[in-house]
């Protein structure tokens, strides 16, 4: 009775460690990138729709505002008004707003701008994987990264014939860009393991 009662236990703690490692192992595939880990100001990461600024200018509270990033691009500040952001880095944005202040300042104002938010970093990836989805991710996550975050190919992909859809900030024209797994996986073409950007597609057929 009693080796069967220590058996039962040691069978339950099994149990029970295998489902602590599996709602670990589950954690670390549906959450292995960290969105807010974009550099908050000073970087070369684009903003775009939907990310959260906040503009301080030093000792001018009425001036100093959090803003969406519109649909459009574009911010509202007090004073200035309209100013463009998507496709531009934070520095960017930054001086755009120094530049239009100056107009009502004797002296140029101390302006800075921090990225609260990065809600535009997103890729969409379709097809023949596991979870096909949108996912938030962070500024360079990429190909092999992403087809882990979406859970691995399914039997039926067809991993030689897969393309990453890109659209063009410049021209907003989108190209087509191939890839192929097993020339990543062998080392003879790793430049096929491109880094993401914002807005990008990847299609597995």
């Amino acid at each position: 009775m009693a080796t069967t009662l220590l058996t039962a236990c040691r069978a339950c703690t099994c149990l029970v460690l295998l489902c602590f490692l599996y709602s670990c192992a589950k954690v670390v595939v549906e959450h292995p990138f960290d969105a807010s880990a974009v550099p908050q100001s000073g970087d070369d990461y684009q903003l775009g729709p939907e990310d959260v600024l906040e503009v301080v200018v030093w000792k001018n509270a009425d001036l100093s505002k959090v803003v969406t990033v519109r649909p459009d691009g574009r911010i509202s500040l007090p004073l200035i008004g309209e100013v463009p952001a998507a496709g531009f880095t934070a520095d960017q944005v930054r001086e755009i707003i120094s530049g239009k202040l100056t107009e009502y300042y004797k002296e140029p104002p101390s302006v800075s701008l921090i990225v609260q938010q990065a809600n535009s970093y997103v890729i969409y990836i379709i097809g023949e994987v596991q979870r096909p989805a949108q996912y938030q991710v962070k500024r360079g996550t990429t190909f092999l990264q992403a087809i882990a975050l979406a859970g691995g190919f399914t039997p039926f992909a067809s991993t030689n014939n897969m393309v990453v859809l890109r659209r063009s900030i410049d021209n907003n024209k989108q190209t087509a860009i191939p890839v192929q797994y097993k020339g990543i996986t062998s080392g003879r073409n790793l430049e096929n393991n491109i880094l993401l950007k914002p807005g990008d597609t990847i299609i597995i057929r």
